[in-house]
C-alpha cells in the first residue's frame, strides 16, 4: 500500500495549498483528466489529449502479463544468460530501477543498461558478455533515437560475427511504436519479438507499459501482481482528493513560493527510483519560464541549515527500513516542507509510479504549462547534429578557444581566471538567489567516478547554499536537459568532459563494416552541441576538460576548493 503523509509549515503555505486544493474541487481537475481533458492544461489541445495512455497503462499492460512471462521463459529455455537494455531516458529509466531494485528474481535473468554514449561504457559492456547468449533489448518510442541505433548497431555486428547474420536477429527483441524504422528494421532482420506501444504514452510516461514491463517481466517479476497494484491504485485516484492529486498541488503551490528544488530521499531499497522520478518531473515541468527541479542521489547535509529556502523535501521509505534517526524531524524543526511516503514491498512500486506520473500532471496543471511536450529538447540535438555534420565534412569538430590550462585541465568559458581554482570560484560567485548549479559529466559512468562527482556535488552545496545536481551525458539530455532551456534561466553549468584514448566505431548499417562516425565523437558532438544549446538559450556553461585521468582531475578540482 501507498502511504502518503506531509508536514508543511503552515504559516507559509498552508492557505496557499488549501485555496489551491479547493479549487482542484470546484473545477473537479481529477475527474476531467481522467475524462481526456486537454482544457485542464491549455485552451488548445497541443499534442495534450493523445498523450494520456499512461492513465490505463496498467490495465492495458495486465492482460498481456502471459505474453511477458512467454518471453522469459522462452529466451530462458533457449540458453540466454543476461540481458543487455539499449535506450535513453524514458525507454531506459524504468528497466533501470526494476533491474537494480528487484534484480534478477524466480529464475529471471540479470539485465544491465546501456544508456552511455562513452566509448568506455560501450566496450564494458560488450567485455561484459557473451554475444551468444545475451538478448539485446532495442527500445525507443520513435525508433530513431540516435544513441539507442547506434548501440543496436554495433551490437547486431557482435552478433553477426558470433553466430552468423542468420540467426542474428533472433537476440534482439524491439519496443517501439508502430510503423517506425525500428518496426520495420526489425522485421527486416527477423527480431524475436517486437511488442508495439501505445502510441499515446509518452516517453517519460511508459514505465507502466511494454517500455518498462517487458524489463520486469525478464527479471523475473511477477508482472501481474505488480500490475494488479498499481492499477489498484490508479482506481484510488478517480476520485477528486487522492494522494497524487494532494502530491501534485504541493508541488505546484510550493514551486510558485520558491520551494521549486524538489529534493528526493530515500531508504536503501528505493534510492535507484529517484532517477526515474527525475526525468518525469523535469522533463514535464521545466518550460515557459518555470519548473521544478528534481535533487537526486544528493549526500544528506549533517545540518539542515545547508539547505536554502527553496527547498522542498519528498522522502520515500520501504516499511521497515527507516532513515537514519531523527532526519525528517531534523528538516521539519527547520522549517522545511516535507511529504512522506511509505510503501509496503517492492511490488508496490507500479503503485509509486502512478502516484508521480498523476501528481507531475496535477503540478503542471498549477503552473499553467503542458506537462506531456519537450520543446527545447530539440536543441541540443539539433545542436549535436551540426557538430557532426562538421564532422564528417571537415574530419573533426569545432574547436573550442581554451579560456587556460592548469595542472593538466583545460578551461573553456566566460570567465577571467589565472587558474583552474579561480575560474570556478568566480563561475560560482555569480549564481543568483533561488538558482542551482548542474554538473554534467561527459564521461564513463563508473563507480569511483560517481563517487567523486557526489563529492564535488556536495562541496559546491556547502560553498555555496545552492542546489547542485549532478548528471551523465547523454543521458541527462533526456532527463533534465528539457528543464535546463526551458525554466527560469537562473541554472549555472559545468561540463566536466574527458576519457581515455580508447573508442569504438559506430557502423554506419546494421551488418555493414563501413562507419564514419565513432561512439567518441558522438559523445564529444553531444557535450559541445548541449554546450551551444544551453548558450543559445542565455545560460552560463564553464566547460573543464579533465583529459585521460577523470576521476584524478575532480579529485584535483575538490582539493583545489578545499
Amino acid at each position: 500500500m501507498v502511504k502518503l503523509t506531509e508536514s508543511i509549515n503552515p504559516g507559509e503555505y498552508q492557505e496557499a495549498l488549501s485555496d489551491a486544493v479547493a479549487r482542484m474541487a470546484a473545477e473537479t481537475i481529477t475527474a476531467r483528466i481522467w475524462a481526456r481533458d486537454h482544457t485542464v492544461w491549455k485552451p488548445e489541445d497541443e499534442g495534450i489529449s493523445n498523450r494520456l495512455g499512461w492513465l490505463n497503462a496498467a490495465s492495458d499492460t495486465l492482460r498481456d502479463a502471459e505474453r511477458l512471462h512467454a518471453l522469459r521463459k522462452g529466451v530462458v529455455a533457449d540458453g540466454y544468460e543476461r540481458v543487455l537494455w539499449l535506450g535513453m531516458g524514458g525507454s531506459s529509466l524504468a528497466p533501470d530501477v526494476f533491474a537494480r531494485i528487484f534484480g534478477p528474481t524466480n529464475g529471471g535473468l540479470p539485465l544491465d543498461v546501456l544508456d552511455s554514449t562513452d566509448p568506455g561504457a560501450v566496450l564494458a559492456h560488450a567485455g561484459h558478455i557473451d554475444p551468444a547468449r545475451t538478448l539485446f533489448v532495442v527500445a525507443t518510442k520513435s525508433g530513431t533515437t540516435a544513441e539507442t541505433i547506434s548501440f543496436f548497431k554495433f551490437f547486431y555486428n557482435r552478433v553477426v560475427d558470433v553466430v552468423g547474420e542468420e540467426g542474428a536477429g533472433a537476440h534482439f527483441v524491439a519496443i517501439t511504436d508502430a510503423d517506425t524504422p525500428l518496426d520495420r528494421l526489425s522485421t527486416d532482420l527477423g527480431f524475436r519479438e517486437v511488442f508495439r506501444n501505445d502510441p499515446t504514452i509518452g516517453g517519460r510516461y511508459s514505465a507502466l507499459s511494454y517500455f518498462g514491463m517487458v524489463a520486469a517481466a525478464l527479471l523475473g517479476v511477477d508482472v501481474e501482481t505488480f500490475l494488479q497494484r498499481a492499477s489498484d491504485f490508479a482506481d484510488r485516484c478517480r476520485v477528486e482528493e487522492n494522494p497524487a492529486a494532494r502530491l501534485g498541488a504541493i508541488m505546484g503551490v510550493l514551486a510558485h513560493h520558491g520551494r521549486d528544488k524538489l529534493t528526493l530521499i530515500s531508504s536503501p531499497t528505493l534510492a535507484p527510483f529517484g532517477d526515474w522520478v527525475e526525468q518525469l518531473v523535469a522533463e514535464s515541468t521545466g518550460k515557459e519560464g518555470t519548473g521544478i527541479l528534481p535533487v537526486v542521489g544528493e549526500t544528506p547535509g549533517a545540518d539542515p541549515q545547508v539547505y536554502g529556502p527553496d527547498r522542498l523535501f519528498v522522502v520515500t521509505t520501504l516499511q521497515g527500513e527507516p532513515l537514519p534517526a531523527g532526519a525528517v524531524d531534523a528538516l521539519v524543526q527547520a522549517g522545511h516542507p516535507v511529504v512522506q511516503i511509505e510503501v509496503g514491498d517492492p511490488y508496490d512500486l507500479g503503485g509509486l509510479m502512478f502516484l508521480w506520473e498523476l501528481a507531475t500532471a496535477v503540478a503542471g496543471y498549477h503552473l499553467g504549462i503542458n506537462p506531456f511536450n519537450q520543446p527545447n529538447v530539440e536543441s541540443a540535438k539539433r545542436r549535436a547534429r551540426e557538430m557532426m555534420d562538421a564532422y564528417r565534412e571537415q574530419g573533426a569538430l569545432p574547436a573550442l578557444d581554451p579560456l587556460l590550462q592548469d595542472g593538466g585541465i583545460t578551461v573553456y568559458g566566460d570567465v577571467t581566471a589565472g587558474s583552474v581554482l579561480e575560474a570556478l570560484r568566480e563561475f560560482v560567485r555569480q549564481t543568483q538567489p533561488g538558482g542551482y548549479i548542474a554538473l554534467h559529466a561527459y564521461v564513463a559512468p563508473t563507480e569511483s567516478t560517481t563517487s567523486a562527482l557526489r563529492d564535488l556535488q556536495t562541496r559546491l552545496r556547502d560553498a555555496t547554499g545552492q542546489a547542485v545536481t549532478l548528471g551523465y551525458g547523454p543521458r541527462f539530455l533526456h532527463s533534465t536537459g528539457q528543464l535546463h532551456k526551458g525554466d527560469a534561466g537562473k541554472g549555472q553549468f559545468v561540463q566536466l568532459i574527458g576519457g581515455g584514448d580508447q573508442d569504438a566505431p559506430i557502423p554506419d548499417e546494421a551488418g555493414a563494416d563501413a562507419s564514419s562516425i565513432t561512439f567518441g565523437v558522438l559523445k564529444r558532438a553531444q557535450a559541445l552541441g548541449d554546450r551551444q544549446a544551453l548558450l543559445d538559450a542565455g545560460r552560463r556553461v564553464l566547460t573543464f576538460d579533465l583529459g585521460g585521468d577523470v576521476v584524478g582531475g575532480i579529485r584535483r578540482l575538490i582539493d583545489r576548493l578545499s
